[in-house]
């Protein structure tokens, strides 16, 4: 997990965990076994991941790549998880107690099994799409369509401007309209088929809050399995254009908007496994330098 003081420090898997679809052979007992069911993930009573010898022999596993070495495989449980061993949980409640790379392995594995369940037919024929092998993708046998696994892009941006003489800097935060409306939140938003991070993190903050920003910085990125199968929030840094322009929420999207001195933020905000939470610590961090 990125340390929040400094922001992400490596462009490399986290923890050791490669994600992966490997199927040359077959699942060994000792191997992790992240059975998911609905919307939630069979566990042990820890939060760590079950075993394949845990599981009925009969298991349909799908490899989700390698954790330090060991393979990792998933399965859609269909049926009841009743006299399964272990308790089913959602993937934010993981995250908050189970350390990397066990919270990403958990997200990739909610992510690849609801990915599966919902393409399982051709959108051009409609014939029963076939795995890829060595992919974590589909084709259709009858027209030949390439489905792989596609990505939802999303951007962040913790915007900050300074503050009255003799004050910190104040940093932007606001409230959403749907989702845990009671916390103090960054301006978020997916981005649009051809556009890039940066302009999306302008037209979000535009559409938003009706604020321009400048200074844009790239800060890191973190898979979000609590919004969707395959969203990956990009964060950014960035400062107020003109910083006597006060925030407008567009009404929709978000109820409140407003600035908070950076030695005086709210108590309501994001969870500190989010990379929302990584930005505000990060920005306040550096407010101090």
């Amino acid at each position: 997990m990125t340390d929040p003081s400094t922001g992400p420090t490596s462009t490399g898997p986290p923890g050791g965990f490669l994600p992966g679809a490997d199927r040359s052979r077959p699942p060994g007992p000792g191997d992790l076994a992240l059975p998911v069911t609905g919307a939630k993930l069979l566990t042990g009573v820890d939060g760590q991941p079950l075993r394949v010898a845990d599981l009925p022999a009969d298991t349909d596993w799908v490899p989700l790549g390698t954790l330090d070495g060991v393979p990792a495989w998933g399965t859609d449980l269909t049926t009841t998880v009743d006299g399964l061993p272990g308790r089913a949980r959602g993937w934010a409640s993981l995250a908050a107690e189970v350390p990397e790379p066990h919270a990403t392995l958990a997200g990739r594995a909610l992510a690849v099994l609801t990915w599966r369940r919902t393409h399982r037919w051709c959108g051009a024929c409609r014939a029963e799409l076939t795995d890829q092998p060595g992919e974590t993708a589909r084709r259709c046998p009858d027209c030949g369509l390439y489905v792989p696994m596609q990505l939802s892009a999303a951007v962040l941006v913790a915007i900050t401007r300074p503050g009255p003489p003799g004050h910190a800097d104040e940093l932007l935060l606001v409230r959403h309209a749907t989702g845990p409306t009671g916390l103090w939140a960054l301006v978020a938003g997916f981005v649009e088929a051809g556009e890039t991070l940066e302009a999306a993190v302008h037209r979000e903050v535009g559409e938003e809050v009706g604020l321009p920003v400048d200074r844009l910085a790239y800060f890191g990125s973190q898979p979000w399995a609590i919004s969707g199968p395959g969203v990956l929030l990009a964060g950014f840094t960035a400062r107020a254009a003109d910083p006597r322009v006060e925030p407008v929420v567009d009404g929709r999207e978000l109820t409140s908007a407003q600035w908070f001195g950076l030695d005086a933020l709210p108590a309501q905000l994001p969870p500190a496994y989010s990379i929302s939470r990584w930005l505000i610590d990060a920005t306040v961090t550096a407010a101090r330098r």
